[in-house]
């Protein structure tokens, strides 16, 4: 009689064990200052811990994501999200090597070898920006992980944002170095809430290209039923009516994005594969639905 094949399990998708610390940076006496007000989201617990740098979309306060980056953090990550202008310079960088310990508590250290970039909407197309090495936004900092979430590159592909990374060549993405990327897309981003207002992530330049533009080593997640804004943690009242919202339970899906964000970092910044084999193999453990198609275009083997 044959055996049947244990559970797979992870506990990704819950808060994890650490305590943390919200802290919001609005002085700084630092001869290059970090871009104010900023956040920075950091286990309590002694301890030496990688970093993950996260870009806001546009228009939105970097305290939007607190519940997902204190979610992220409680797993062993000290997270960084600058509230940034609309094109992010070097100088806003360059700090992150010289200033960041400073500000982190005493008794946490985090380890700039193990560096991963994130980012939201355009907060996303940054992030991509910055890990190509885009001649404004270059940086001596090495990237071990990128994360896509909603990425959005412009208006339409005809009106990119500067500069102007899409090439609608599949797999044309030229970064510095090989690096791991994972993309998270929205079902419900693309589309509109009505005729005056444009989608938040229109096809042609949002996550579906983006994927499409990424060599190996890259995964795609694809959460069906939820908008481009349904990660925040209170949409201003302006941003409620030019987004198409999910009906699904919005804490569900911040946890869905923090297990997908810690379990991608933990592959790439730690070696430990386990959590994300569990989600790509089986989906369903996730707590929304995800695609089960989409899944199945993961680019290279765990």
């Amino acid at each position: 009689m044959a055996v049947a094949s244990p559970a797979l399990a992870t506990n990704v998708f819950e808060g994890g064990n650490l305590s943390v610390k919200s802290m919001k940076v609005e002085k700084s006496n630092q001869s290059s200052p970090p871009p104010k007000p900023l956040l920075i989201v950091t286990p309590k617990l002694e301890g030496t811990y990688p970093v993950l740098l996260f870009f806001h979309g546009f228009l939105i306060h970097n305290t939007s994501y607190e519940k997902l980056l204190q979610h992220i953090s409680s797993h062993g990550f000290i997270v960084v999200a600058p509230q940034k202008s609309i094109w992010l310079e070097k100088s806003q960088t360059g700090w992150l090597d010289t200033g960041l310990q400073s500000m982190l508590p005493k008794n946490v250290k985090a380890n700039l070898h193990k560096l991963a970039v994130a980012g939201h909407s355009r907060g996303g197309k940054t992030a991509f920006a910055l890990a190509l090495g885009h001649a404004k936004t270059q940086t001596s900092l090495k990237f071990s992980a990128l994360i896509g979430l909603d990425p959005v590159a412009g208006r339409s592909v005809d009106d990119q944002i500067e500069p102007k990374i899409l090439t609608y060549v599949p797999r044309s993405f030229d970064f510095p170095e090989p690096i791991p990327v994972a993309i998270i897309g929205t079902g419900l981003g693309h589309e509109k809430s009505s005729a005056i207002f444009p989608a938040c992530a229109p096809n042609g330049v949002n996550h579906c290209e983006f994927f499409t533009e990424c060599k190996p080593q890259c995964w795609y997640f694809y959460a069906n039923d939820y908008g481009h804004m349904d990660m925040l943690d209170d949409p201003k009242l302006m941003l409620r009516h030019v987004f198409v919202s999910g009906e699904g339970d919005k804490d569900l899906f911040k946890k869905y994005l923090g297990g997908v964000f810690v379990a991608f970092l933990r592959a790439c910044l730690d070696d430990a594969n386990e959590d994300l084999k569990c989600i790509v193999k089986e989906p369903t453990i996730a707590p929304v639905t995800q695609s089960s198609t989409l899944k199945h275009k993961v680019m290279s083997k765990l």
